[in-house]
């Protein structure tokens, strides 16, 4: 008896939203030769700031996509936080630092979300396999065993259309209709607070302002001064429960609460407006062939300033494993590592944030700030936190897989991400493992990239540092795994690939 044909999907996926984290997703596919659509509903990228701070693994990120030098030109390296009470007094200090961290970038920045978002965009132009239509309404959704088919309207018609893919990615924000489809709760972690959020273009230089961003620990009204890019500054202001959304964006009313920094002589208010700030994460990230990635996911207060952040490390984290799946035979189970990764580690970011929340609206700042953040030495300083990725894929010493590698500069200059240019790398210490450059080649995949330390002598150091003779990297750069023998690294391969395929 004849089979029947398979059908073709018209993608392997489509992409709802071109945000930030969006078209990280689609220049990350597009790398990896995957056929993808994205629809955005707006015409073109909203022209106003929004998101204003990035830290290193984002540009890491960004680099691996080829922007990262562009993105440089137009962000400003960021200084760090300072904690102050009400009376203008130091609470607590988080300086970052200003030299070239182990992921081979500065380790903060600020910027002005339009002019990443018109970089990320134009990066997409690059990508034969990548397509984008704007002014796009996406209406309704059907899903069998082949594909899923996405129903919309464009150009605000009322013809609707049809498409299928093999997968849906909804980086469409907060009000997700993705999510919607993919009938997901999100869990209130148990935060909701509104803030005024002005942001303002200076007339006149101000540099008693400062360059570090200072949150301002009021009880009665805490605040939170950033310094943007160029003349660009801006506040964050808790607004009270009796306060009128509608009257506290009137500009009068936005200056009369920033007058104790500044004043319309000195500047131009370019936007105010209140938002609520939210913690809830979803409790499904996929189900069958929908996903979700960014604010459709999780929502998080503004203090540890990771909101986009999250978006693109799932970004990241994504695009590899639905590449597998579309076009490298994959279990489509693989997917699912997604979620039970990136969760968790978007969690303790929430989290995070919301215990800095608490401690900026304490009666006593001072006091809370200490019992936080006293360190051994007896100073009050804030760290930045790295947590691992949860439970997932890889194998090997609990305490360094599912973390990042470091990056650093190779003999001829180049950054080792260059080098792999997201793909899956093998890192072997020669010296240990003479035949280990043989063995991967016969049990890695098509796509591993093979670097020994007979090429690259600094590898000799890392892999010290790990303990180990070969090291397993992820196309998004954190560990898979750790191999001291040659019997070590069959096992090591051997798990990668029954793992990553059917």
């Amino acid at each position: 008896m004849p089979t029947k044909n398979k059908k073709i999907p018209d993608y392997d996926v489509i992409i709802v939203g071109l945000g930030p984290v969006g078209a990280t997703l689609a220049n990350l596919l597009g790398k990896c030769g995957v056929r993808t659509l994205v629809l955005e509903k707006e015409a073109r990228a909203y022209h106003l700031p929004r998101a204003v701070h990035f830290d290193d693994e984002v540009m890491r990120i960004f680099q691996s996509i080829g922007v990262a030098d562009a993105i440089a030109e137009v962000v400003r390296v960021n200084v760090g936080m300072r904690f102050i009470n009400k009376d203008g007094a130091l609470l607590m200090d988080w300086p970052r630092p200003q030299e070239i961290g182990p992921n081979g970038w500065y380790a903060s920045y600020r910027f002005h979300q339009p002019d990443i978002e018109e970089i990320l965009r134009h990066a997409i132009s690059r990508h034969a396999t990548v397509e984008v239509k704007t002014r796009t309404t996406v209406l309704d959704h059907s899903e069998d065993t082949e594909a899923v088919t996405i129903k919309f309207t464009e150009n605000d018609g009322c013809e609707v259309q049809s498409v299928t893919a093999a997968y849906v990615v909804g980086c469409d924000g907060a009000n997700s209709i993705i999510r919607q489809f993919l009938g997901s709760d999100m869990e209130d972690l148990g935060f909701q607070e509104r803030w005024l959020v002005a942001d303002v273009i200076l007339k006149r230089p101000r540099p008693d302002l400062g360059d570090f961003t200072v949150q301002y620990c009021d009880p009665e009204r805490p605040s939170t001064y950033a310094r943007s890019p160029g003349d660009r500054r801006r506040w964050e202001i808790a607004v009270l429960d009796h306060e009128d959304a509608e009257d506290i964006c009137r500009p009068a009313t936005v200056w009369q609460l920033l007058s104790r920094w500044i004043s319309p002589e000195d500047a131009d208010l370019e936007r105010s407006a209140v938002y609520t700030f939210y913690s809830k994460i979803a409790s499904r990230w996929r189900k069958g062939r929908l996903l979700i990635a960014g604010d459709a996911a999780h929502l998080t207060p503004p203090f540890m300033g990771q909101g986009m952040c999250a978006g693109i490390r799932d970004a990241s984290n994504l695009a590899w494993k639905l590449s597998l799946a579309v076009k490298g035979g994959s279990d489509p189970s693989l997917l699912d590592s997604y979620q039970s990764e990136r969760s968790p580690h978007t969690q303790a970011y929430i989290q995070t944030a919301i215990h800095l929340g608490g401690l900026i609206n304490s009666m006593d700042s001072k006091a809370a700030l200490n019992s936080a953040f006293q360190q051994p030495d007896g100073s009050v300083r804030m760290k930045s936190i790295a947590p691992p990725l949860g439970a997932g894929l890889g194998a090997g010493k609990l305490d360094s897989k599912r973390r990042l590698f470091p990056q650093f500069k190779l003999t001829n200059g180049m950054m080792l991400d260059d080098l792999i240019d997201y793909r899956p790398a093998l890192l072997i210490n020669s010296l240990k493992l003479p035949n280990g450059a043989q063995i991967a080649k016969q049990l890695g995949s098509s796509d591993l990239r093979i670097i020994t330390s007979n090429e690259e002598p600094a590898l000799l150091d890392h892999l010290e540092a790990y303990g180990c003779s070969a090291l397993l990297l992820r196309p998004d750069n954190y560990i898979y795994g750790l191999a001291e023998t040659e019997a070590d690294l069959r096992v090591l391969l051997d798990n990668v690939r029954r793992e990553t395929m059917s």
